[in-house]
Order: C-alpha cells, then sequence, then structure tokens
C-alpha cells in the first residue's frame, strides 16, 4: 500500500490522504517513485467538486497533473533508475479520431480522451505509479526542484508553436509581446517570449509580492495597468480569463497582431461589447485570436528543452511555497504573494 492524494469528484471538499494499492504492472512497464506534483486552478476546482471523473469502477480519483518522478524500474529497458521524468497527462481517445491517431492527442476532436487527475486516469498525486515509457519525458537532472513546472510550460510550449505557425503567414518579423497575468502560466510564457529574443510585456493587477521581480529579473517590462502596456504588440498571450480583459487585448496588437487565449472564463457574466467594432479591426488588421490548451509530446519534449536552458535560480522562485505531503490541505489554500504551491510526496518514513 501507498499514500495517495484523493477526492470524490462532485463532492466539494471530500478530499483525503488515502491508503491505496500498488500500482498494477498492467499500468506499464515503468514503476516511478512520485516527488512532487504542482498545485494549480484545475485541483482546485476539482477539490470543489465542479468537474473531474474518477477511473471506471472508482469512486474517488488520485489528484494531481503536474508531475514530477523519478524511475525506479523500467522493464523495457528504455529508462534508467533514478532518471527524472515527468509524465503526459492526456491519453488519446481508443476509437482514435484523425489527431489521436497521429499523436496530436492534445486535439482531439471527440472528447474521448483521458486525462491523468482530471478525466478518468488516476493522477501522479501518489508515491508511486506507473507508466508506459513513451508516456514520459526524461529531465534534466538540473531541474530536480522544479521539474513540476512541465506540464505548464507544454502548454505554452504548444502556445508558441501555434503563434509561429500562423506568424508564418506574413513575411514581418515579430518584435513585441504582451502577456496578461503573471501566475505560472504567464510568467512561463514570459519566458518563452525571453528565449525567443523577443521584447516581452506583461500585465498583472498586483504591484508587490513576487511578480514585479520575477518579470523584472526574467528582462521583461512588468506593468501593473493596461493603459500603461504598450498598444501595437505583435503578439498576445492572455493567460488570466477575465473576460473583459480578454476583449480590451484584442485592441492593443499591431497589424497582422496574434492573440493567443490559454486562460478558461468563468461563465454568468454578462458583457457589453461593440462586436461590430472588434469585428471590423480583426479584419481589416488581419489579425488572428484562437484558443490554446492541453500539450503533445513534442511540446512536452519542447518545454523540458526550455526549463533546461532557463536560469535555475529563477525557476525556483516560481515555487513561493513547498507543502508536505501530511499537510496537503495547506497547499489547497490559495494565499497572497502564492505564484506556484508545489506538494511533496516523499516522506522519510515512506
Amino acid at each position: 500500500m501507498m499514500k495517495a492524494l484523493t477526492v470524490r469528484p462532485g463532492r466539494p471538499d471530500d478530499v483525503e490522504l488515502s491508503e491505496v494499492p500498488d500500482p498494477d504492472e498492467a499500468q506499464g512497464s515503468v514503476l516511478v517513485e512520485g516527488l512532487a506534483i504542482g498545485i494549480c486552478g484545475t485541483d482546485l476546482e476539482i477539490v470543489a467538486g465542479q468537474y473531474g471523473e474518477a477511473p471506471a469502477g472508482a469512486d474517488r480519483l488520485i489528484l494531481g497533473h503536474e508531475s514530477l518522478g523519478r524511475v525506479l524500474q523500467d522493464c523495457s529497458g528504455r529508462l534508467s533508475p533514478g532518471e527524472l521524468v515527468v509524465g503526459f497527462v492526456r491519453h488519446p481517445d481508443p476509437v482514435p479520431c484523425a489527431n489521436c491517431a497521429v499523436g496530436e492527442w492534445d486535439m482531439c476532436s471527440n472528447g474521448r480522451y483521458t486525462e491523468h487527475g482530471i478525466k478518468q486516469m488516476p493522477g501522479f498525486g501518489a508515491q508511486r505509479y506507473r507508466l508506459q515509457p513513451d508516456r514520459l519525458v526524461r529531465l534534466d537532472p538540473a531541474l530536480e526542484s522544479t521539474g513540476m513546472l512541465l506540464e505548464p510550460t507544454s502548454i505554452l510550449a504548444k502556445a508558441w508553436e501555434a503563434i509561429e505557425r500562423i506568424g508564418a503567414r506574413s513575411h514581418g518579423t515579430p518584435r513585441r509581446v504582451l502577456v496578461t497575468g503573471a501566475g505560472p502560466i504567464g510568467l512561463l510564457a514570459a519566458l518563452l517570449g525571453v528565449q525567443r529574443g523577443l521584447e516581452v510585456h506583461v500585465l498583472d493587477q498586483v504591484t508587490d509580492g513576487p511578480k514585479p521581480g520575477l518579470v523584472r529579473d526574467l528582462g521583461a517590462t512588468y506593468h501593473s495597468a493596461l493603459d500603461t502596456a504598450p498598444t501595437d504588440v505583435d503578439i498576445v498571450i492572455e493567460c488570466t480569463g477575465v473576460a473583459q480583459l480578454v476583449f480590451d487585448v484584442m485592441g492593443r496588437t499591431a497589424y497582422n497582431g496574434i492573440v493567443c487565449l490559454t486562460g478558461v472564463s468563468s461563465g454568468g457574466r454578462t458583457l457589453s461589447v461593440d462586436g461590430g467594432a472588434i469585428n471590423r479591426e480583426l479584419v481589416l488588421e488581419n489579425d488572428v485570436v484562437f484558443g490554446s490548451v492541453n500539450a503533445n509530446g513534442r511540446h512536452y519534449e519542447a518545454a523540458a528543452t526550455a526549463l533546461a536552458a532557463a536560469d535555475a535560480n529563477w525557476l525556483s522562485r516560481l515555487i513561493t511555497r513547498r507543502v508536505p505531503l501530511s499537510e496537503f490541505g495547506a497547499a489547497l489554500e490559495q494565499r497572497p504573494g502564492d505564484v506556484k504551491v508545489v506538494l511533496e510526496l516523499k516522506e522519510d518514513d515512506a
């Protein structure tokens, strides 16, 4: 038996540290020791009972999709004991659709995919788990304390890949990018922009705490008000999901601008917008607005490369709290100054 953080989907705050059986060998040839998971808004929404699906035949779901683990054993011989690894979150649907059939499960077109810690698959918030070797990506050993940032980085690697593909329709060279939101997704979006040699601006409403310094130390410019941010940016990466801001940033691009939406908005709020003006601007300026979510294996590999090239100290500062497994409740609290909260899975007596 082992310990795992579990929830009963659909029941608010029904979360506990459970004793669960060791993973079955049928789940994969690679036995992984769970080191840590990152906690994100998705986890908090599942704990709140808003969504989440347990595996077939089970009433509880092991939480955690932002993983970091160490290989204990691989019967296939493809991975070596001691290697740091991160598991892919999404599995392709069983049909499969045209996208899943070629490894683009992030673009699943029929919705029958499954996801670790979210939809019908046990998550990585356990002291041990098993996967097939082709469902894992290796990490640089230098990322031993920050590798759980890889999954959110993969989301941005996908977004940047799409931005660059769309940008290839014109012959101009992008110069300036605006990132809205200085949470983990926004800061990682900014990191990848800086790594591409772009002039990066980051907008967030806070004026104190770690976020302004993290942006400045990245070599980017921090803004706490939209009216101080530039209005002629080539690329916008919207990471907040704040409905009004989503529409506001559409009007801040240069000609041939690209707006990538990665934040998910909450429903139930009605806004008054000038749809005709938005349409006119998008058409006459050849602008593109698109949404991006999830990632496939190619994006995980790109994210691993990006993190390995990043400043290790800067990455470590993104993690503002590390919580031991026995105090998991504290990891599920949102506190002022939090950027990324990490739940440590390894215990001295494990």
